[in-house]
């Protein structure tokens, strides 16, 4: 596929490929030059859950979000033993 730069700077992912990876706006890349015009670009993984402290924050509907008791943790549950 083609591209072009943007007078930014700015490279556009084709929407082709941005669906089929699952690219969302924000996401972060790693972009490498490789020799003179072949540069490799490479999704910079998220860690899981990343922003999701920020979305509750930002909860429109004060209280929505309670923080947990933290009299219990997991090392507290009862697990069954197998067999």
């Amino acid at each position: 596929m083609k591209t072009t730069v943007s007078t930014k700077g700015q490279i556009v992912l084709p929407a082709e490929f941005r669906q089929q990876d699952g690219i969302e706006p924000g996401q972060e890349f790693e972009v490498e030059r490789m020799d003179r015009g072949e540069y490799r670009l490479k999704r910079i993984a998220r860690r899981r859950n990343e922003g999701l402290v920020k979305l509750l924050l930002a909860c429109p509907v004060k209280g929505w979000f309670n923080p947990l008791d933290r009299s219990q943790t997991t090392d507290d549950i009862d697990v069954p033993k197998l067999g």
